[in-house]
C-alpha cells in the first residue's frame, strides 16, 4: 500500500494522543535502547524520547515517505526503511513500541512472541491497535467497495488488515511470554471541523488505502463520493460543521521479568 506522511499528518495531534497515552503507561523507569517499530512520520518516536531522553532511540517503518519525513523532524534518531514482517535487527531492546502499526501485521499469535523475544530482561512491548472495524466508518467502506462497479477490484481490501481479536485473546497470549500484562481499551471521541469531508480525509490516510490504492483515478474519485455520502449520514454534523468520530483503541503493555 502506498502511505503519505503529509496525509497522516493532517490529524497529527488526534493520531500522537494515543501514543503519548500508551507510552506514560511503559513501567519500564531506566532505559538503553528503545526502538519504534512503524515509527510513521515520527510523531510517536518523539514521544519516546521525550519519555526516555537519555535512550538510544531508533525507528523503523515499511514506508520511505513516512521515513523521509521522520528523518526531518528527528534528524539526530537512525531511521531505516523496513518490513516489520521481515526485520531481524538486534535484540536487547528495552522498549519496543508499536504504535498502530501491527493491524497491517498478519499472525499475532506468532509476531507478538517474536517481539517479547527481542527485549531485555524486564523490557516492555508496547502496543496500541486501532479497534474499529465495526465502526460506520470501516462497515461503509466494504459497503460501497461491495456495491460498485470496482467491486471485483477490492474484493480483498479488507483482508489487508489483520483479523480483529478481543482483549482477552492478546491477555492469554502475552501471558504466557511476559510477567506483566497491563491491557485496556479507549474510546476517543475525535470533533473534527468540516463535516463528513474531514471525516473521508482522515480515513484517507490509514484505513481507506487498500480501497484507494487498486482503482484508477476516475474511479477513486467514484468511490469517495459515494462513501462520503454515506459518511454523511452516518456522522451528522453539529450546526457549525463540526463531526464527533468515536475512535476505540486497544492497547497493551507486555513486560518480562
Amino acid at each position: 500500500m502506498s502511505w503519505s506522511a503529509a496525509q497522516y499528518l493532517k490529524f497529527e495531534e488526534e493520531r500522537t494522543r494515543p501514543a503519548r497515552d500508551l507510552v506514560a503507561r511503559i513501567p519500564n523507569v531506566s532505559v538503553a535502547r528503545a526502538i519504534d517499530i512503524g515509527c510513521g512520520p515520527g510523531n510517536s518516536t518523539e514521544i519516546l524520547l521525550e519519555r526516555y531522553p537519555q535512550a538510544r532511540v531508533t525507528g523503523l517503518d515499511g514506508s520511505p515517505d513516512m521515513i523521509v519525513a521522520a528523518r526531518k523532524r528527528l534528524p539526530q534518531v537512525a531511521f531505516e526503511v523496513a518490513d516489520i514482517r521481515g526485520w531481524r535487527g538486534e535484540e536487547g531492546f528495552n522498549v519496543i513500541l508499536a504504535n498502530a502499526v501491527l493491524q497491517w501485521i498478519p499472525d499475532h499469535a506468532t509476531l507478538l512472541p517474536a517481539l517479547i523475544a527481542k527485549l531485555a530482561d524486564g523490557g516492555s512491548l508496547a502496543v496500541q491497535l486501532p479497534d474499529n472495524l465495526e465502526e460506520p466508518s470501516h462497515v461503509l467502506m466494504l459497503e460501497v467497495a461491495a456495491d460498485g462497479p470496482w467491486a471485483a477490484k477490492l474484493a480483498g481490501a479488507a483482508k489487508a488488515r489483520e483479523a480483529r481479536h478481543e482483549a482477552n485473546w492478546y491477555f492469554h497470549l502475552l501471558r504466557a511470554h511476559a510477567a506483566r500484562v497491563d491491557i485496556w481499551r479507549t474510546i476517543y471521541f475525535h470533533p473534527l471541523a468540516g463535516g463528513a469531508p474531514a471525516v473521508v480525509e482522515w480515513q484517507k490516510s490509514t484505513g481507506l488505502r487498500p480501497f484507494l490504492d487498486p482503482l484508477e483515478d476516475p474511479e477513486r474519485h467514484a468511490f469517495l463520493v459515494r462513501y462520503e455520502a454515506a459518511i454523511a449520514k452516518a456522522y451528522p454534523a453539529e450546526a457549525d460543521g463540526t463531526v464527533l468520530l468515536p475512535f476505540p483503541r486497544l492497547f497493551f503493555v507486555a513486560t518480562g521479568a
